[in-house]
């Protein structure tokens, strides 16, 4: 009984730090959001995908970016699909472990403090839904 309580502890320790890892880069975050408003069997398209649209970065270099390092990663924990041409990417096997993150830090976006509300898009809309009043600038 020991053996399997100290099994499980580890692989559920290794699948959080998976997840946080995954999600500890900003295009990142952008295609998982944009993976969960999509249809679960489509794909989106990419760079345009993961391009924050309140710091918008050169698309080129996100490309790169994604090529070598994001998508890669994201695929090797089979949060995402890809593919290179055209640069898409779709859910994989294990997306609802990255995406019940998001989906429990949207539905208590009341909750937040305001520091990690206030500039994220999704965040504030979420709020404001909560609230019920505008969002600030």
């Amino acid at each position: 009984m020991t053996q399997q309580r100290y099994q499980n502890g580890k692989r559920v320790i290794r699948r959080w730090d998976d997840v946080f890892k995954a999600v500890s880069a900003e295009p990142r975050r952008q295609l998982i959001v944009a993976l969960l408003d999509a249809p679960p069997d489509a794909t989106v398209p990419l760079p345009e995908s993961a391009i924050n649209p309140n710091v918008p970065q050169d698309p080129e270099i996100l490309r790169q970016e994604l090529h070598h390092c994001h998508l890669p990663l994201l695929s090797d924990y089979e949060f995402i699909t890809w593919q290179k041409e055209p640069l898409v990417a779709g859910r994989g096997p294990r997306f609802s472990e990255v995406a019940t993150v998001f989906e429990s830090l949207q539905s208590n976006a009341t909750d937040l403090p305001d520091s990690l509300v206030f500039g994220c898009q999704r965040l504030e809309r979420e709020r404001q839904e909560g609230f019920g009043d505008s969002v600030p600038e």
